[in-house]
């Protein structure tokens, strides 16, 4: 299983996955889920990927094998949106190549990928583009996209998270829903890998590696887990009769 967030802030972006793809007794299986595509100057771009593994390690080498060539890519359009629209086509391409006409049923062949960054002209923008091609776009009023195991770590973004807050907040907030997900799934695992880029700097990004013994992450877990439990602890008990 899978868990990546992407945020659009007035500052910046913050993007973060885990690394487990299979989690069992005897089989625990790691990939990086978060990558990036840049022209410092240009353009930033950072992809995260969920869903069959085989098909977004195909787009993943796909967009990298054209990127730079004569053919439409990454590195040559004139907007976020186009693209978008070359990531999208990128999945209904290698879908379609493995699984033609949909004749076998029995896989899941499918992927989804947060594609967010700045081309230099524009303003930074975040997509979510679904297993189809198609995609949409985040806006102030919806500043994040979750793809994979998203609902144990949705109620911290929904009811902390919003287009002013700050990249370290929002930094913040990520390891919070990413350790209330692995508190219930144990199919979404460390290390984790964060990228924060700040608006109109088209220069790579801070990016970081979580691992499991990161001296932060683990203040930030028990900090949060003595907090709730303080919280419910606080609160007016019911009247029952």
């Amino acid at each position: 299983m899978t868990y990546c967030v992407a945020m659009r802030l007035a500052d910046g972006m913050v993007f973060a996955s885990d690394s487990r793809t299979n989690a069992g007794f005897d089989q625990i299986s790691t990939f990086r889920k978060m990558h990036v595509f840049e022209q410092p100057g240009e353009r930033e771009l950072v992809i995260l990927s969920a869903g069959n593994l085989a098909t977004s390690q195909s787009v993943i080498s796909l967009l990298e094998k054209r990127a730079g060539s004569e053919v439409p890519n990454v590195f040559s359009t004139a907007s976020m949106f186009e693209t978008a629209e070359i990531v999208g086509k990128t999945i209904r391409e290698v879908i379609h190549r493995d699984n033609p006409e949909g004749k076998v049923n029995h896989v899941d062949f499918s992927c989804s990928l947060i594609l967010g960054g700045q081309i230099r002209g524009e303003e930074a923008r975040l997509f979510n583009i679904y297993p189809e091609g198609n995609f949409i776009e985040a806006t102030p009023e919806t500043p994040y996209f979750q793809i994979g195991e998203s609902k144990y770590g949705k109620p911290i973004l929904d009811r902390v998270v919003n287009y002013q807050s700050s990249l370290e907040r929002a930094y913040q907030c990520a390891l919070i829903s990413f350790d209330s997900t692995m508190k219930s799934n144990l199919s979404v695992g460390m290390p984790l890998d964060v990228a924060i880029y700040r608006n109109n700097e088209l220069k790579p990004c801070f990016i970081d590696r979580v691992e499991e013994h990161n001296d932060y992450f683990h203040q930030l877990r028990q900090q949060w887990h003595q907090g709730i439990q303080e919280l419910v602890s606080g609160l007016k008990p019911p009247v029952i009769r």
